[in-house]
């Protein structure tokens, strides 16, 4: 029975109906988890929900991975212009995984559904999931070698898989002759069908209850106010421009590098994002479309300017996007894209996390939301052949999702954090893993000296190791990027987490002598017949005894290591996080036999590595005193507008590039460990302050490219300009 009929709506009541809505993404969640059978949903949580109006506008959304459902919203879109108003009924939903319609690649499978009151069109309910075989050259349908999109996996450019309620066995026949799982692909394309159903239900129960404007009143209440949040954020943050980059190597046919380049440029109440100075597309499977370009903008925005918000469509209201088209990330059909969410728009997100943390940097109300990079990376282990019982067997494993979380200005970053894309991480247990198919784990567990030094350190990453078990062989396939770049960028004079690293041993020996022989990454890497493969390996076919295994990258550090307090530094060599050697060599902290703090000598350590950073001279000022409850950036304004360290030492104005006035010196990788390994066109350059030393950014860049002129605040007309030295 209705209970309101108008559209003013009282404040118990759009409370109400708010939460509800929200309960209702999270009851479709419950329903996809509950009816699929694929690990990749109910271990990892691969996919995401959301309701959204009839235009296709994000109401609400899930948890789970950011990116999907800030392409549904494109998917809905993109059925919204194919179909005549007419076409979209009652009862119908559509089915879609093209990348130039709104998917990121094809695994990612988006199903959406209209839903009607008294025969009106009022809101969608969608759902994605990513699914382990969606046909093509590869299984898992990683198109490591496709040349053209079509290659890749089946593409569904927007279809009608449901008609008024009734499944068309005719496209769902089609869509299951081009998997090699069709028992796993129908179940997760059935329990997609089950959550918009649930959240059809649900809001038309709403909609009875107190009436259908009501509620749409609400759901466009719920956009305005997100807008009018973040416009009213924005306003508190200084104006200027605000840049990163990050590289990403080899598409799958070459060892070539490729570069995205981020400015946001902040203005009163808006933001721009502008992809100028991007590589073209490439000529691999690396690239993303627009949506991908949307999505990993959106996960970059939301938790750092939208964590006390409701997330939805009006938290991007204020953001303009401008890319080129033709870029590597938003290419022009028909370039290849299976690997775009784990390439293109992941480096994307890394780059839109970067800027904005230097963005709320400048505002003492909002630094502690900046982090430098999570995890930066993806790596993709596929196993597939014949399962224990002799059925077809296939896996995506996500345990690569446990790499270390970025650090912030006051805390660590979260050790085996998960991946910045996924506000509620999870990985299957390994027994879980392990009792769906015919692989043993040897270990995983965390990788030393992994997370990026910093005073703040960066969180470790994870390794894991498998072998075939209970079976013959098994087929094989690793891709992804960041063995060659460290994409978990530091901030603030942070460094750089570690590399990723892929491994294999070959002919290893039985399950007792791989079990006893090999309990961690660093004992795999001590076998002189481990062989280090690069970032997309491709194919491989493992025999009974073989070894594949890999490590993800660490979080990013914040802030100087040299800073950093001691018996932190002492604390992680106990617990196995941070090794003797980088505690000296990149905290500078000298240890006892026993574990303890050698004061004296770490002072004297401590003088020497800030002496090399000014060409071996001594520093004219202190280092900084640590960082206390008001803490600071290493580079900040003064009252007079010029950048300054936090020793006092001025860097310029604050409109130029304070890099000019740093010391500066390049440093190769092994000067910061053995797991950093930079491709052939990188270097790493290092910015200190020159009257203290401290280190206030180490670049990763291009040998043949200008340093990034990473931060440009506008000065106020209230300012007295001083004349630049």
């Amino acid at each position: 029975m209705k209970t309101s009929t108008t559209h003013n709506v009282d404040a118990i009541s759009f409370e109400v109906i708010r939460n509800k809505l929200q309960a209702i993404t999270e009851e479709q969640a419950i329903t996809l988890k509950s009816v699929s059978g694929s690990p990749v949903v109910t271990e990892a949580t691969d996919f995401n929900n959301g309701l959204y109006l009839a235009d296709g506008s994000i109401v609400t959304m899930g948890p789970q991975v950011i990116f999907h459902t800030g392409t549904m919203s494109t998917v809905i879109k993109s059925i919204i212009d194919d179909f005549r108003p007419e076409d979209i009924r009652d009862g119908d939903m559509f089915i879609l995984n093209d990348p130039y319609k709104g998917a990121i690649h094809q695994p990612d499978v988006s199903i959406v559904a209209p839903i009607f009151h008294d025969g009106r069109h009022i809101a969608w309910s969608g759902s994605c999931a990513h699914q382990l075989d969606m046909g093509g050259m590869n299984f898992g349908s990683w198109g490591i070698g496709a040349t053209e999109v079509q290659q890749e996996a089946v593409l569904i450019p927007g279809v009608r898989i449901v008609e008024q309620g009734v499944l068309r066995d005719d496209l769902w026949r089609m869509i299951m002759g081009m998997t090699r799982l069709p028992h796993m692909l129908g179940l997760d394309l059935k329990a997609m069908i089950a959550a918009n159903n649930v959240a059809a239900k649900r809001l038309g129960e709403l909609m009875d209850r107190y009436g259908a404007g009501t509620v749409e009143q609400v759901m466009h209440e719920e956009i305005a106010s997100s807008e009018r949040s973040l416009r009213e954020r924005l306003r508190s943050i200084p104006d200027g421009k605000f840049r990163a980059r990050d590289y990403i190597e080899h598409d799958g046919h070459t060892n070539e590098l490729f570069q995205v380049v981020l400015t946001v440029t902040k203005q009163d109440d808006t933001l721009t994002f502008d992809l100028e100075g991007t590589s073209p597309q490439a000529g691999g499977f690396i690239n993303c479309t627009m949506s991908g370009l949307r999505g990993a903008l959106f996960t970059g925005l939301l938790p750092i300017l939208g964590y006390d918000m409701r997330w939805n469509d009006g938290v991007m209201r204020p953001v303009v996007v401008k890319a080129p088209e033709g870029i590597l990330c938003n290419a022009t059909r028909p370039a290849p894209t299976s690997s775009g969410t784990i390439s293109a728009a992941w480096i994307v997100m890394n780059t839109a996390v970067a800027a904005l943390s230097r963005m709320v940097a400048c505002s003492p109300d909002l630094m502690r939301e900046g982090q430098a990079v999570t995890k930066g990376h993806m790596m993709v282990m596929t196993l597939a052949g014949q399962g224990r019982d002799g059925e077809p067997f296939g896996t995506f494993l996500l345990d690569s999702t446990a790499g270390g979380g970025g650090a912030f200005i006051d805390h660590d970053g979260l050790d085996g954090s998960g991946d910045y894309v996924v506000p509620q991480p999870t990985i299957a247990n390994v027994e879980v893993n392990e009792a769906y198919g015919p692989y043993l784990y040897l270990y995983r567990s965390f990788v030393p000296d992994t997370g990026g030094p910093g005073e703040r350190r960066g969180g470790a990453g994870v390794g894991l190791a498998v072998t075939p078990y209970d079976t013959d062989s098994l087929n094989a396939m690793m891709l992804g990027h960041g063995v060659e770049v460290p994409n978990s960028i530091g901030l603030h004079g942070g460094l750089p987490g570690a590399c990723g690293k892929n491994l294999r041993r070959i002919g290893g020996g039985d399950i007792a002598a791989l079990a006893s022989r090999y309990t961690s990454t660093a004992s795999l890497l001590a076998d002189e017949r481990t062989e280090s493969l690069c970032a997309k390996p491709g194919r491989m076919r493992l025999a009974a005894g073989d070894v594949l295994a890999y490590t993800f990258q660490g979080g990013g550090g914040y802030g100087d290591p040299l800073l950093r307090n001691p018996e932190a530094v002492a604390a992680d060599v106990k617990s196995g996080l941070v090794s003797r050697a980088a505690a000296s060599l990149r905290y500078g902290v000298v240890l006892t036999d026993d574990g303890a703090v050698d004061f004296p000598a770490s002072v004297r350590q401590r003088d020497q590595l800030r002496s090399a950073r000014i060409g071996g001279k001594k520093p004219a000022r202190p280092l900084p005193s640590p960082q206390t409850a008001a803490p600071v950036p290493a580079v900040s304004v003064n009252g007079a507008g010029s950048f300054v360290c936090r020793c006092g030492a001025e860097l310029g104005r604050m409109d130029g590039n304070w890099k000019k006035h740093a010391a500066t010196r390049r440093l190769a990788a092994a000067d910061i460990g053995e797991h950093l390994k930079l491709h052939e066109e990188l270097e790493m350059r290092e910015f200190s302050c020159p009257s203290c030393a401290t280190l206030l950014e180490l670049e990763v860049v291009r040998k043949d490219s200008a340093s990034l002129h990473d931060v440009e605040l506008k000065v106020s007309e209230e300012i007295l300009e001083p004349t630049e030295t």
